[in-house]
């Protein structure tokens, strides 16, 4: 009786264990992702502003880097899916943005 009965609750826990881990790793990845394209869409506006672009173009890198900015915040807390689509939108606005300079 101690055998496949036994086995069984231990494969579920494996199974649960390894969802917590993959959601850990998409929490930690949207952070780390979030947080490196806020920086590199702040690093560009400020880069944009000490130049002679117009005032457009880093404003839409700020914004586009406050968007990445909540992407990561989102994404710490577990909402990775928002995470996900807010990055991308984030990173069109500064692509978008760039297409005015």
């Amino acid at each position: 009786m101690n055998g496949p009965a036994n086995s069984e609750p231990s494969g579920i826990q494996e199974e649960y264990d390894d969802q917590v881990l993959d959601a850990r790793r998409a929490r930690w990845t949207a952070l780390g992702t979030g947080s490196l394209l806020t920086l590199a869409g702040l690093a560009a506006a400020a880069l944009r502003a000490a130049g002679s672009a117009p005032t457009l173009v880093p404003a839409a890198y700020a914004f586009g880097a406050a968007v990445c900015a909540l992407a990561a915040v989102l994404g710490s807390r577990g909402r990775t899916r928002r995470a996900l689509w807010l990055l991308i939108v984030g990173v069109m606005v500064m692509a978008l943005g760039d297409q005015f300079d």
